[in-house]
């Protein structure tokens, strides 16, 4: 599995914590940034990582900013992104199987990393259900065509 990775400057320590757990699982990352704690806009790293995962270069995506929201409302702006910001495993879970998201938000001001790790681990290895849930897909994305014009 391929995970794309991005953060801004309040999410860098979250990611940083991320990427050295999913690199001891042998799972393939990678970091489209920030690298530093500079201040920068979320919206940059936000968009590199729904673009990657919407060409399919990647399975997954995790994103992380202060809150979770800003990058979670930026990378949902891509056509075919489904991100979802997850404070609890059961919303990890619940998303992978029901809404089929292929980003998790996350926020380093509000989530800790013991419970973020958790978080991540049963986001990616949670299933998409499909049947009555991907009626619900096909829906979400006939509004994104409706208004992605």
């Amino acid at each position: 599995m391929r995970i794309a990775l991005g953060s801004d400057h309040g999410g860098l320590n979250l990611k940083k914590e991320i990427i050295k757990h999913l690199k001891s699982k042998n799972i393939e990352v990678t970091d489209f940034g920030t690298h530093t704690e500079d201040s920068c806009d979320y919206p940059d790293y936000a968009l590199k990582v729904a673009e990657e995962v919407v060409a399919g270069n990647f399975k997954l995506g995790i994103l992380v900013c202060g809150t979770g929201i800003g990058v979670s409302i930026c990378a949902n702006k891509v056509p075919g992104i489904r991100a979802a910001l997850c404070g609890d495993t059961f919303s990890a879970h619940a998303t992978r199987e029901h809404n089929n998201a292929n980003i998790l938000t996350l926020g380093e001001r509000t989530t800790g990393i013991g419970l973020a790790i958790d978080i991540v681990d049963t986001f990616i290895n949670a299933k998409f259900l499909g049947e009555r849930h991907q009626r619900r897909i096909d829906k979400i994305t006939e509004i994104e065509k409706k208004y992605s014009k």
